[in-house]
Order: structure tokens, then sequence, then C-alpha cells
């Protein structure tokens, strides 16, 4: 149905009559005096309100009002379908995020590479949720509130770098952010995921106080332990095997997510990673009615182009119906 967003614009239509009666012409007499008593002008009038140029003037300024009304073809109510889901990424960043022992399309990547193809996907995925980031490593900062611009939170994810929030890792510090922002959605609905491949070694909260908080606060937290088992590397006697994840706390990890209703996962490849976000994205979303939105199609150009066209028909005559003077 059409309607006016600015109908207000309808006050400014007697402007034209009150700026022709406020406004009135000098008269002849009072504008020219003629040296010569006997000389007089010849009375070239006009009959005003003769002829079309006054109605095609008035139809100028009411299609120049029509078009600054605005008007718009609004379209039936739409009803935004949101899950009523909160999901906050937290992702490590700490030196060891910079060891190549994963494989990402027969590739050999860092940790934090595959973290960033795999997660950038899955946050794809989450159509309908609000996501934020965090990124921690010595110290945890929100990077990306709660947001339904899924493209922001990937953006922000590609855009980090291993060191960027310091060496080590504070994972209680991580915890104790996501809980802060997430308390403010529905209990049902706060959902953090943590990644990580070390122990925690620096911030100010311990892991156990913020699982604690956590819990109470009604946030389920997902943990991911990343980081492969074995890798070869070569040493003076020539390669040798390690395990690159020896100081993954994996049972800290576990409890984290145990006592607060979450889950743990183990990815030691790019492959129990991808399976470790399937999972969570398997999760049943919550049906939540989110405000209506009612499409709107702006029509000001149709009156606007009216308007120039009927001031195209007053302003031609006048310049090109003018007859040239004859020479002397």
């Amino acid at each position: 149905m059409p309607e006016f967003a600015w109908p207000w614009i309808v006050v400014l239509l007697p402007l034209p009559w009150l700026l022709r009666r406020w406004l009135r012409p000098a008269q002849p007499g009072q504008a020219l005096h003629l040296p010569q008593p006997g000389l007089q002008l010849a009375a070239a009038s006009r009959q005003a309100g003769h002829g079309i140029a006054p109605w095609l003037s008035v139809l100028a300024w009411l299609c120049l009002l029509a078009a600054a009304a605005r008007p718009q073809w609004v379209g039936p109510p739409q009803p935004q379908q949101r899950s009523g889901r909160g999901l906050m990424l937290a992702v490590d960043l700490s030196g060891s995020m910079h060891t190549d022992d994963m494989q990402l399309a027969g590739q050999p990547v860092s940790r934090f590479g595959a973290v960033e193809a795999i997660a950038g996907d899955f946050i794809d995925r989450r159509r309908g949720d609000e996501m934020g980031l965090i990124l921690f490593g010595s110290q945890a900062f929100l990077v990306t509130p709660l947001t339904y611009d899924l493209s922001a939170v990937r953006a922000q994810l590609q855009g980090a770098a291993v060191g960027l929030a310091g060496t080590e890792t504070a994972i209680g510090d991580a915890i104790a952010v996501a809980v802060k922002r997430l308390s403010a959605l529905p209990q049902q609905a706060r959902v953090l995921i943590l990644l990580t491949d070390g122990v925690n070694n620096a911030g100010s909260i311990s892991p156990r106080e913020a699982a604690r908080a956590a819990k109470a606060a009604g946030v389920r937290i997902y943990t991911i332990g990343i980081g492969a088992t074995r890798m070869r590397v070569a040493g003076f006697f020539g390669s040798q095997l390690v395990n690159p994840s020896a100081d993954l706390d994996a049972d800290m990890l576990t409890r984290i997510a145990t006592e607060t209703g979450g889950r743990f996962f183990r990815a030691t490849d790019s492959g129990e990673l991808a399976d470790a976000y399937r999972a969570i994205d398997a999760l049943e979303p919550m049906p939540q009615q989110g405000p209506t939105l009612r499409p709107r199609h702006e029509l000001f150009r149709w009156p606007l182009g009216a308007a120039l066209v009927l001031l195209l028909l007053l302003v031609a005559p006048r310049q090109f119906g003018r007859r040239p003077e004859p020479s002397t």
C-alpha cells in the first residue's frame, strides 16, 4: 500500500501564494520615471491567470511537494526468524598456535590457519544466531560484540594474527569476558565456544572460578582442544617424533565443559576440528519470532520527474518562442 514518509510537507502547499501576496512586484510608475513628461511607455500588459501556464505551475508545485513527502510502497509485514541463540567464539592467539602440525587440503598449516578456515565456514552457517568474537592470549579482548552481521565476525577472525594478544594463554579471562557479554541474553540462549591449544598460564581469573561464574550465569561452554599428538621435527641426531600438544590441559577443558553443560572436543587434525564444529552446529535452535519488517520501495522519482517535465514545458516556450528584434 502507498504512503508518505513525511506527510507534514503538505504545510508548504500555500507557500507560492503567500510569497506572491507578500512580495508584490512594483508598479511601473513607481519603478521608472521618464525625463520628458510627454513620453509614455506602451503598456504591454499580459493578463495573468489566462492560458495554460498557471495550471502547469500549480501542477509542478504539487508534484514537487509529493516528491518531497517521500511516497513509498509498503509491503506486507514479514517476520524475521531468529534462533534466539547467542554464540560467543573465543579463539586462542598464543604463540603456540603458530605450530605447523595441522593438515588442510593436503598441505601443512598452522593451528590458527586451520581454525581460521574451518571456523570461518562455521560462522557462515550460523544464520539466525547472534555471534561475537573474543581473541585471547596473555589477555582477553572482545573484538566483535554480539551481532547478526556474521560477515563482520568472520572478517575480524581473518584479520587476527598469532601473538596479537600476547604469547601466553589466559583461558579464565576469556571465559569471564564471554560470561559478561552473554548475561544479557535469555538463560537458555547463552553459548560459548572456547578453542585453545594450551594450559592456562596467564590472566587474573582461574578457569575453575570462571567456569563457576559461567554455570551460575547459565552459559554453556563447548571447549575444543586443538593440536596434533605426533609431529616429526628435525634434531641434532636426525628427525624424531614429538608430541606438540604435551602442554594441552585436556582434563581442565573437560571439567569446564561438563560443569557448564557443554561438551569437550579433541581436534588433532583439521578433520576432527571440522567434526567438532559440525557437532556444535547441530544444536537444536530455539524458534523465536523476531521483529517484523515491512519492505519499503521509494517512489519519489515519479513525481519528481513529472515536476521537471512540467517546468520544462513552462520554460521552453519562453526560451524558444521569442521573436528576434528587428534591426534598426
